[in-house]
């Protein structure tokens, strides 16, 4: 099949990951495929990987304007001289453009919804969600159905997948020790999220929920790793000054091989307001860590509370705490839930399952357009 997936941008977080790692896999399987973007740190990989990819002047979160016009004028010739069987965007702005090319030139189109929207005016007239719709979790799906009203038929839920291998390395001491030190980590208790800095993943409250562990476990430090705006940074670090923890709070930069942070982490926090997967947990659970997240969105799908790890309410600093405190001082707890999420990681978010379901529709697409 010819495949082209659209997107804002190729950053580093979950829509940039999911479509550079969706791209490779399908070019592995022999599929015909270009991705089109704005660029971004990505964007190597895909070259390494010998991907063609088509710049886009569409760096923006406007869902119309002029962009729209230029991008719909170079893709249509594209999709033509190429003759592209089927659209696959990833964003809003890239939605709107694939609903006018795919009505134009026939193309089959789908999306994927990554995360929960709110019902806006030009939403409603114009959903632009595409024939089919993706959706990561079972939450985001009843999202779409419930609160968007898509029809549920067009839905199909289709899991993150991550290359399970990739993160089963088992890095030596020596190895640990550098990291350690490559990220200012004492070796000591190392809590860790890894995400991007946003309201929405819920920072703050991991920091008040340090400040309350640490009269109870004072050798333990907090690793955040991801980019964001740098008054965001700021702020949080303001913050954990605030709180009398700013020694045990070390802030580092996104970085594309995140089995590196992970490998020193000796529990994983996600303490998400809104969160439509997290593909950062998969990942943890993947490395064999024990992880205690937000109980919304998508999570539930992965995390089953009491056994792969816990789940507390969103902005509860006094449950997380407790929730952290909990795992680290019962050990044999604790490896329960990591067998039992490598165990539902491998059989369950393999990236080879996510590329079977994502093939059959795919298929499913190009047959329904010879009709």
């Amino acid at each position: 099949m010819k495949i082209l997936l659209l997107t804002t941008r190729l950053n580093l977080g979950g829509i940039g990951i999911y479509t550079t790692t969706l791209a490779k896999a399908l070019k592995k399987r022999g599929e015909d495929v270009i991705v089109a973007s704005s660029g971004g740190e990505l964007l190597r990989g895909l070259e390494k990987a010998g991907i063609e990819h088509v710049y886009l002047p569409i760096d923006t979160s406007a869902d119309i304007g002029l962009h729209t016009l230029k991008v719909y004028l170079q893709l249509s010739r594209l999709i033509r001289e190429r003759g592209i069987q089927i659209v696959h965007a990833q964003t809003r702005v890239t939605q709107v453009i694939a609903a006018l090319l795919c009505r134009k030139t026939g193309s089959f189109f789908v999306s994927t919804c990554h995360g929960f929207f709110k019902r806006r005016l030009f939403r409603r007239l114009f959903p632009c969600w595409g024939q089919r719709v993706i959706a990561i979790s079972d939450a985001v799906r009843e999202h779409l159905v419930n609160d968007l009203k898509f029809p549920k038929e067009r839905v199909r839920i289709i899991y993150n997948g991550i290359d399970i291998d990739k993160f089963d390395k088992v890095y030596s001491e020596h190895e640990k020790s550098l990291i350690r030190r490559e990220y200012g980590l004492r070796d000591v208790t190392t809590i860790g999220i890894i995400s991007r800095l946003s309201d929405v993943k819920g920072h703050r409250y991991l920091l008040g929920a340090l400040a309350k562990l640490l009269p109870r476990f004072s050798d333990i430090q907090l690793l955040i790793v991801g980019d964001g705006p740098a008054h965001y940074r700021e702020g949080l670090k303001e913050l954990a000054r605030t709180l009398g923890i700013e020694d045990s709070v070390i802030f580092h930069e996104a970085c594309k091989d995140v089995s590196m942070p992970l490998s020193v982490m000796d529990l994983f926090c996600m303490p998400s307001i809104q969160e439509g997967l997290g593909l950062s947990i998969l990942e943890a659970m993947a490395t064999g860590i024990p992880v205690v997240a937000s109980d919304v969105g998508g999570i539930y799908t992965l995390i089953k509370h009491k056994k792969n790890g816990l789940l507390v309410p969103s902005k509860d600093e006094y449950a997380l705490a407790d929730a952290i405190l909990k795992v680290l001082n019962n050990k044999a707890m604790a490896e329960e839930m990591v067998r039992l999420s490598k165990e539902i990681a491998r059989e369950k978010f393999a990236l080879g399952i996510m590329v079977d379901k994502v093939l059959k529709l795919y298929a499913e697409g190009v047959n329904e357009t010879k009709v």
